[in-house]
């Protein structure tokens, strides 16, 4: 059979050469190889399907064979399409009707919407030719009469068909990718603490790559220090049992990662090498970020391009995100400071703004409040006198009781420490300023500034009032001794539903032990 000569004849019955080609398809189809093209053949000639395994036996394209699966009718087509996708479709149009092949091209493009698979029509009739219309609508890629169709001819057509798969999954891989991509940076970008975000860094890398949890090692170092320091690196998250129990402050990084390290820090490029990549990126900042993926037996150029992408857009953001803990931290010790400063002032002993803070965050979260409000309150709580420092000291540090007078002026504290936050716009400020204006307010009504009762009073304001005193009470002061804990506790008792919110007092007393022990952990200093 040459090139030139017809593969194929016009009667349905011709089936001279159906026998001499069987030992050859036979093996053709016995092929095991995954890394194969799918082929589907729809023909309800067996002579067809033979020879058209026969001739492309040996058929490769990208280093990839054939793989063929045979269809003698529509119906059993469907079904075969039901399994997997394909590469290419070869399919007879005149079968158990007129436009059976027809049928089925729609069926495959507006129906299960395979819109990936080429196909290609073929007739022993081309009587049967199906309108320009029907092949543009319906993407069919090509149509044949098979008495035209040489060995040359058919080759050619596989390979162009094969081509344009091959673009197609390309681009759809592309696009897939850039998908998780965005996905994954817009998932990670939720998070807020470092710890947080840097697992979900890698938890999105194994999505991105496709891959089952491999061990993955993230760390970032200071272009300037790791000149002076070339083995000290911040550890920000692990994963996998090559790295189980590895914290933050693991300094020993096995040789041979530390070579990768090196190597991808001194060529400023991302490296890989067998099982391992090292993708190596820098900021605008200067700082150069290190992440380090192993067992990966394959990783495709888009795997490669895709991970270089998504690597940069979490060097911006865990910069952005260093940036806004420099400025959060920088905020809160202020408010430390601040609150100390006034606690100073009193003439009152240190850790009382430390301990008000963590049993306000306590008692949140305790009360049912996510993480990052008990978090907030436990920030904004040490601001909840700030207010004094308008008090004068005769006043503020008078150790007999006050006249009327004194204890009017006192109370304006409460006012003033609101009127003095409450100008700032930012969260840790806004909440001080409610707290500062709300922690004399009592659950029935008698408090100050406002006269608010129960429910009016916000959480935050009856949560620092409960810890406040509780506190205080434990704590010598200018005008008392520090009380033992068995009074302060019947005290809360005795005055809950009065002064406290009942419920909060029930989680403070449920806590006590916790609690209580924050004086050893922030005790106060002489």
């Amino acid at each position: 059979m040459t090139g030139d000569t017809p593969m194929f004849s016009n009667n349905k019955n011709d089936n001279d050469e159906e026998f001499m080609f069987q030992d050859e398809v036979e093996e053709t189809s016995s092929q095991s190889s995954s890394d194969v093209w799918h082929i589907l053949i729809v023909d309800d000639e067996p002579q067809v399907h033979q020879v058209t395994e026969m001739v492309l036996k040996n058929f490769e394209f990208n280093n990839k064979s054939l793989k063929f699966y045979n269809a003698y009718s529509a119906a059993e087509a469907k079904e075969l399409l039901a399994e997997r996708e394909y590469a290419l479709a070869l399919v007879d149009v005149v079968m158990e009707t007129e436009h059976a092949g027809l049928e089925l091209a729609k069926y495959i493009r507006n129906e299960i919407f395979n819109h990936t698979t080429r196909v290609v029509l073929r007739t022993g009739q081309p009587g049967q030719a199906p309108e320009e219309t029907v092949i543009r609508e319906l993407d069919i890629n090509d149509y044949k009469d098979k008495t035209e169709l040489t060995v040359t001819k058919l080759k050619t057509l596989f390979y162009s068909t094969l081509r344009s798969y091959r673009d197609i999954k390309t681009i759809d891989q592309h696009r897939k990718g850039l998908e998780k991509v965005i996905k994954a940076s817009n998932e990670i970008m939720e998070f807020s603490h470092l710890e947080e975000f840097a697992s979900a860094m890698l938890m999105q890398v194994t999505n991105i790559l496709g891959l089952d949890e491999n061990a993955l090692y993230l760390n970032t170092l200071s272009a300037f220090a790791a000149s002076h320091r070339q083995e000290t690196y911040q550890v920000l998250a692990a994963t996998g049992e090559q790295f189980e129990g590895i914290s933050q402050e693991y300094q020993h990084i096995p040789d041979e990662i530390m070579s990768l390290f090196e190597e991808a820090l001194n060529q400023k490029a991302s490296l890989h090498k067998g099982n391992d990549f090292v993708g190596y990126f820098a900021t605008r900042s200067g700082s150069e970020n290190l992440l380090y993926v192993s067992n990966i037996a394959q990783m495709s150029e888009l795997d490669h391009n895709l991970l270089e992408i998504f690597s940069n857009s979490v060097a911006i953001a865990y910069e952005n995100l260093l940036l806004r803990d420099e400025i959060e931290d920088t905020q809160r010790e202020l408010v430390y400071l601040l609150g100390e400063a006034v606690e100073k002032r009193s003439k009152e002993t240190g850790g009382h703004v430390k301990r008000v803070a963590k049993i306000s965050q306590i008692l949140a979260s305790k009360a049912g409040m996510d993480a990052t409000y008990a978090e907030l309150i436990k920030h904004a709580a040490p601001l909840h006198d700030v207010g004094k420092i308008a008090i004068p000291d005769a006043i503020l540090n008078k150790p007999d009781k006050h006249t009327p007078e004194e204890w009017q002026v006192m109370q304006t504290h409460a006012q003033v420490g609101y009127e003095i936050l409450s100008q700032s716009d930012k969260r840790i400020l806004q909440l001080g300023a409610t707290i500062a204006q709300q922690h004399h307010e009592k659950w029935d009504g008698t408090g100050y500034p406002g006269g608010l009762a129960a429910e009016e009073i916000d959480i935050a304001g009856r949560i620092v009032a409960l810890a406040d005193v509780f506190d205080a009470l434990g704590s010598k002061r200018c005008y008392k001794e520090a009380w033992p804990l068995e009074k302060i506790v019947a005290l809360i008792k005795d005055e809950s539903g009065r002064q406290f919110d009942p419920k909060l007092v029930n989680l403070l007393l449920e806590n006590l032990d916790e609690i209580a022990a924050l004086r050893e952990s922030y005790p106060d200093e002489d």
